[in-house]
């Protein structure tokens, strides 16, 4: 069994497990907010600065290029999927519903531990820059939402300014280029948080699988599962290719790029009083289907 076989086989344990606490009545649906609160909040803020803080950036320019191939492919999928949902007569709220849901990736909450895994900490630090694409992704549909179905830009800005991921990032970066150390402790501190981040991811993800919304709203969660798990990868593989993208660079971008779509999506549903139901269901089945694809995806790179 190879390191990539046995990375995807743990993490589906470990939702296995989640899911079967939940079945037992050991955890519960109402765990869910609580556990995403202590990784968004405190764990995954902590994974990111020790990733950055420890790591060798001379590669920044290479790096820089992440985001772009993210954000390209998620603009060339909104497009495209617009389009589609016109001709099928959608109304503005349904389809924009579908929308967010297939144009944001999970590039963090389960990008990190799937890159982590299979890729090692020089794999985590490319997935970190791919996420900064779904920051500005989320800025972006934020501001149109707005637009379309009025609402409170400010807000939308303020959730992302305090983001601490994104903080993360750049104290980890800033700290990194200076050269200031934060000491021993400090350092342990973090690191010991941030190790605590992917259990808890995987046992949320388990904690949220709910089938029923393959048959409330089958044609959709098929629909969003192609483009997002299928079609946005691949043109996130044309884009790097053509950039000359080759090796660990380009198995990331498509990796990240084919993960399941973000709960930011379900962020903006609610906030803009989408069908946030139905992105609710599409997130949480392609989320399930992902287990399947992107092994696949994985083993072709």
């Amino acid at each position: 069994m190879n390191e990539i076989e046995v990375t995807i086989l743990s993490i589906i344990l470990m939702i296995g497990l989640g899911y079967f606490l939940k079945r037992i009545d050991f955890l519960s649906e109402k765990d869910i907010t609580p556990l995403n609160n202590i990784v968004m909040y405190i764990l995954m803020p902590c994974m990111v600065f020790s990733a950055l803080y420890a790591a060798d950036l001379s590669s920044i320019s290479k790096l820089g290029i992440l985001p772009f191939i993210i954000f390209s492919s998620s603009m060339v999928t909104g497009a495209i999927s617009f389009i589609i949902l016109k001709k099928l007569n959608f109304d503005d709220r349904k389809l924009w519903s579908v929308l967010v849901t297939v144009m944001i990736a999970n590039t963090g909450f389960m990008g990190y531990p799937i890159s982590l895994g299979i890729f090692g900490q020089a794999g985590f630090l490319r997935a970190i820059f791919c996420d900064i694409a779904t920051l500005f992704i989320f800025l972006l549909l934020s501001f149109i939402l707005v637009l379309k179905f009025g609402g409170n830009l400010k807000s939308a800005v303020s959730k992302i300014t305090l983001f601490p991921s994104l903080w993360a990032v750049i104290l980890g970066l800033s700290l990194n280029f200076l050269n200031i150390p934060i000491g021993p402790v400090f350092e342990n501190a973090i690191n010991y948080l941030g190790n605590g981040a992917v259990p808890l991811i995987m046992l949320s993800l388990g904690l949220s699988i709910n089938l029923a919304g393959l048959s409330r709203s089958r044609s959709m969660v098929l629909f969003t599962s192609v483009v997002k798990l299928l079609f946005f990868p691949l043109i996130a593989f044309i884009v790097a290719s053509y950039l000359g993208l080759v090796d660990l660079q380009l198995k990331v971008a498509v990796t990240e790029a084919a993960m399941p779509s973000g709960m930011l999506s379900l962020l903006l549903a609610i906030t803009y009083k989408l069908d946030y139901e139905l992105t609710s269901d599409c997130i949480l089945i392609n989320t399930v289907i992902s287990l399947i694809t992107l092994p696949i995806i994985i083993m072709i790179l």
